[in-house]
Order: C-alpha cells, then structure tokens, then sequence
C-alpha cells in the first residue's frame, strides 16, 4: 500500500503532498543548490516533468506547488551567483527576445490584475507569475551554451522514456502510477472506448504534446554519435507519448513536426511556400461558405476528437472582439457550452493579455523565427550547423501546430520557455562565429566591422 499523503498548511484540505515526492523535492532542491550550473539543468527539468502538478503544498492560504519551490529554488541559485562570474548573466540573447517576453509577462500581470480586480485573483495572478517569469529566468540561466542544450535533451530523453512506459503501463493495466503520488487521476480518461494516457501531466493532451514537440531535438541528438543511445531510446517513448495519449492534437502535433524536418531540402525555398500558405487560406476564407478556421471542426484523427469545439472557440473569440480587446475577459464561459474550457493557446493569450498581450506573444514566435532564419542563413555549408538550427525550428513549428489543440500552463510554459533558450544559444553562438575578432583587423577593417560587432555584443543582458 503506497503511503498517505502529507497534509499541512493553511488550509489542511487543499495541501496535498506525498512523502515519496516530498523526499524527490529536497533532493532536487537540494541539487540546484549545490550542483555547478551546467548540472543543474537535469534534476530541474526531471522534477518538473516527473512530479504531478497537483502535489503542493498550502501556506498561509498561498499555494506552493512542487514546480513553484524547484523555480524559487533556482532563482535563489541564481542569485548566488556572482556579478561578474559566467553563470551569471544571460546568454544567447536573441535581438529583442528577452525585453518582448518580460513585456508579455508584464502585460499579462496587468491585464489580469485590472480584470478581475480582487485580493485573491491578485494573488493568484502573482502566482502565474512567478511560475511563468520565474521558470523563464531560471531557464534562460541553465542554459547558456550548446553543451548545455545537449545535456537538455539528455534529460528529456530519460523523461521522455520513463513517462512513455508508464502511459504504456496506463494502457495495460488502467491504472495511471503518478495517480498513486496524488495531483493526477488514478483512473485515466477513456473517450469513445480508447484510454487516453496522461502519466504527471494534468491532461493527456499536454503529455503527447510533450513527446511529439521533442521529436525534432532529439533526432539531432542523434546526430551526435555518443548521444545515439540516448536519443534513439527518447524518440521510442516520445513516440509511445503521442500514440497513448490517443487525442488528435498530439497526432497533428507529431505530423507538424515531421513535415517541418522534410522541408529541409526546400530549406532555400521556404519563402515561397510561406506565402502560398498565406495565399491558399486567404483564398480558401473567399470562396468557403463558413470562415477559414472552420476547418479546425473537420479534424478528427482518433474518431473521438473535439474539433468542433476548438473551431467554436476561436470563432467566438473573433466575434467577441470587443470584450476581450483592452484587458482581457474573465466571462468567456458564458460564449456557449464548454468555452470554459480554452484548448487554444492563442485563445488564451488574447483572453489573459488583451489585444496587447496577443500580439507580443505573436511578435515573440516571429522574432525566433526570424532568428533562427537569419542565423541559418549565415552559415549556409556548414550542414551541422544548419541542421541544429533547422530542427529547432521545427520543434518551434510543431509548438505552433499545438498551440491550436491545446493552452500551454505550468509544465508546457517551462517546455516553451526551453525551446526559447536554446534557440537564443543557437542564435547567438551562430552570430558570434560570423563576426570575427576585431584584434586580428587592421584598423580600416575594424572601423567597418565595429558598428556590427557593437550590436552583436551589445544583446547580451
């Protein structure tokens, strides 16, 4: 018989905290604390992703989930940190990222704070907060190098197989391990007869998501001979992820970013192919009888797929333009039946941010989209190094494909914000090797070569 949970606090009824999670907490806190920084990374991603989101404790009437106590752990790390040490700043800093992402957050507080004006929505809010630019800081100082993006990856692929045989285990036995921890169902979800898997994460859609959005990071792990093993035995269970979860998004998801890896030969082309996209919905929007994104309702790939739900979603966002613009709306339940429910990442930026928090969040995906393009760019022959670069793009792509299906909290933020950290590094240390050196110039190519050198170094925070 597994032990009973712990339960303390502020309020005894809502802190939930098993003793085995409560043990893996104070040795991975206890780990980010003492471990140099390039190793922190590991036990910080494996205690996010392996401990369900529902364990947390209650103090003071203020909720500290697990993943909370790992970011205040961090931060306090990083505060240790010395001004002028390595460690301490960012790096990899692409052009404008960081300062656009604060503003998100920022945006994001405000809007929130003003819509819902109440103590304890200010305090929750404070909470998203910290969970949302607290995981973001604490990523963006763990990973500031390509060494550091490898041994990333190293940590998803060990996730990836463990969270991946244990929804194999849901599948065979009806029965979901982390719901015996608490924070998580003990009974997986089953829809039209199939199980949906879900391992730690608070809903399966969000575990497949997890696995297919890693799929092209860890086929470049496999690139690198002494990582294979590693790499092989991630992409098996982020496969397992996306068939077990049996939901559609991950399926899509999946496929997303499959299509965006096989683009690589076209990879000279693609500005072609964007703006044929843009053309063929554009076109379609014209001659349909309903609006483009009705398409969205005709997706189904399980048989047991809310398509239509997602399409009524947007679809009252759109309409509902003037309720949502300014500040957010707090009373999007009230648009129909199950709108409660925002399985639409987009959909919930605008509803949480506004008209403002919307197109920052945009104006980030096109920043590192456009980095990652520009930075390809420079290094055009070297197949190495593109190929990094392609596959972070893909992964990036094949978030956008799920940021359709599903709203990205707790766990999937810290998933984001990981991929943003390693495309600023990838970026960064891309431009950094183009620019060369202002010693070995004389001084006419110096004058010309400083006003971009000044740039480049100037993006480091």
């Amino acid at each position: 018989m597994a032990p009973a949970n712990l339960r303390f606090g502020g309020g005894a009824a809502d802190s939930l905290l098993h003793p085995l999670v409560a043990m893996a907490m104070v040795l991975a806190v206890i780990l980010i604390l003492c471990l140099p920084r390039r190793f922190i990374i590991v036990p910080f991603l494996i205690g996010v992703f392996s401990i369900p989101l529902g364990q947390v404790v209650v103090l003071g009437g203020l909720h500290f989930t697990v993943l909370r106590i790992l970011i205040l752990a961090g931060l306090a790390r990083r505060g240790m940190s010395r001004p002028g040490s390595p460690s301490a700043p960012f790096a990899g800093h692409i052009k404008s990222i960081d300062p656009l992402v604060r503003l998100w957050f920022a945006i994001t507080l405000l809007t929130t704070s003003l819509e819902l004006m109440a103590t304890p929505a200010l305090i929750k809010g404070l909470g998203d907060f910290l969970d949302a630019f607290g995981g973001y800081v604490v990523i963006r100082f763990l990973i500031q190098d390509r060494e550091d993006v490898r041994r990333a990856l190293k940590a998803f692929a060990v996730l990836t197989v463990v969270l991946g045989c244990c929804m194999i285990n849901e599948q065979v036995t009806h029965l979901n391990i982390f719901g015996l921890l608490g924070g998580v169902p003990l009974d997986p979800q089953i829809r039209d007869g199939k199980l949906r898997s879900q391992a730690a994460f608070m809903v399966y859609i969000d575990a497949g998501v997890f696995g297919a959005t890693l799929m092209p990071l860890l086929l470049w792990l496999w690139s690198h001979a002494k990582s294979r093993v590693a790499a092989a035995l991630g992409m098996a269970g982020a496969i397992a992820m996306v068939i077990t979860s049996n939901s559609s998004t991950p399926l899509l998801v999946f496929a997303g970013a499959m299509v965006g890896l096989c683009f690589w030969h076209l990879r000279t082309r693609m500005r072609f192919f964007r703006w044929g996209l843009v053309s063929t919905l554009l076109g379609l929007h014209l001659v349909m009888k309903a609006p483009v994104w009705s398409l969205i309702a005709r997706i189904d790939l399980t048989g047991s797929s809310s398509g239509y739900h997602r399409y009524y979603l947007v679809d009252n966002c759109i309409r509902h333009f003037s309720d949502w613009w300014l500040i957010g709306y707090k009373d999007y339940p009230n648009w129909g039946w199950d709108m409660w429910d925002l399985s639409n990442q987009f959909v919930a930026v605008a509803l949480t941010g506004g008209l403002a928090g919307l197109v920052v969040f945009i104006w980030i995906l096109s920043r590192s989209f456009a980095g990652l393009g520009t930075a390809r760019k420079r290094v055009t022959g070297e197949r190495k190094q593109e190929w990094f670069l392609w596959c972070l793009g893909a992964a990036l792509f094949a978030h956008v494909v799920g940021f359709f299906g599903c709203s990205y909290m707790a766990q999937m933020q810290i998933l984001l914000f990981t991929l943003w950290a390693m495309i600023s590094v990838a970026t960064f240390e891309t431009m950094r090797v183009a620019v060369p050196p202002l010693v070995t110039l004389d001084n006419a190519d110096a004058i010309q070569v400083l006003p971009q050198a000044e740039e480049l170094h100037g993006t480091v925070s």
